[in-house]
């Protein structure tokens, strides 16, 4: 599978820069983190630490070996991700987990994770800027999990392969649609990653159209006994939203250039 690196704002010949610190201080605060329940491993925050200093801003969806690789190629001293470094749990220091951390350290990068703080934020999470980029008009918070509405429905009136086409524009790449609803949809529901499988939770929500990651194999049974539409964009495809819009973000507010790692799994 192809891996590429995107490249958005050139850094100038003197390289701005601005404190850890601060910058971490920001997250936090316009994150909501510390009031966002997540899973334990999620460990949302920062990660690993650098010497103090940003000059250049990493955006990706995984803390994978290949992201931080082609991040320290990059020359990316911060590196935000969806999901960190510490997914597996406690573990020994060995293999992969010594080879991540040695290249974090060895490029000086520092690495921030936000995961469901960023799945759920009104601005800048992945499921308010994929519904807002299929032209959902009126959102309302659904889905509860973990203490919080974590995703977005709306009242959205189309026919179901129109919608599925859209959604592949959005997220540039295939969409599997399961037609177990109405050809024309009436409430639409997004929770993006590898929601999928919990599509009666969602139908309980008054949702006739279900559009998630991933999903396991019983989702596709399910969607026809419920009578609900269910269309998997994939669990990559779905969350690159949030980290590259929030690094846009901050890329504009400390006059610092960004680029999103490119490590897509297809799935």
């Amino acid at each position: 599978m192809k891996k590429s690196v995107s490249a958005r704002r050139p850094a100038s010949k003197q390289e701005k820069s601005q404190s850890l610190a601060k910058v971490t201080a920001y997250l936090e605060t316009l994150l909501d983190q510390e009031s966002v329940t997540d899973w334990g491993n999620a460990l949302n925050g920062l990660q690993v630490e650098n010497s103090g200093r940003i000059r250049r801003i990493g955006a990706g969806v995984d803390a994978c070996e290949a992201t931080l690789r082609l991040a320290a190629e990059r020359k990316i001293d911060f590196l935000l991700v969806h999901h960190g470094l510490f997914w597996g749990g406690l573990q020994r220091v060995e293999g992969a987990a010594y080879r991540k951390l040695k290249l974090a350290f060895d490029a000086d990068m520092a690495v921030f994770s936000s995961h469901l703080p960023l799945d759920l934020h009104p601005r800048f999470g992945n499921n308010a800027l994929l519904a807002k980029a299929l032209g959902f008009k009126h959102p309302e918070p659904f889905f509860f999990e973990k203490g919080r509405q974590i995703g977005i429905k709306a009242h959205h009136a189309v026919d179901r392969e129109v919608l599925r086409n859209r959604l592949q524009a959005a997220v540039g790449g295939p969409v599997k649609l399961i037609a177990g609803g109405p050809s024309r949809t009436g409430v639409v529901g997004v929770v993006t990653g590898g929601a999928g499988g919990e599509i009666a939770r969602a139908a309980v929500e008054g949702v006739d159209t279900f559009i998630s990651g991933e999903a396991p194999h019983a989702a596709f049974l399910l969607a026809e006994e419920l009578g609900v539409n269910l269309l998997l964009a994939g669990h990559y495809a779905t969350e690159t939203f949030g980290v590259k819009a929030l690094a846009s973000h901050l890329s504009k507010k400390y006059r610092l250039p960004w680029e999103f790692i490119d490590h897509p799994t297809g799935l």
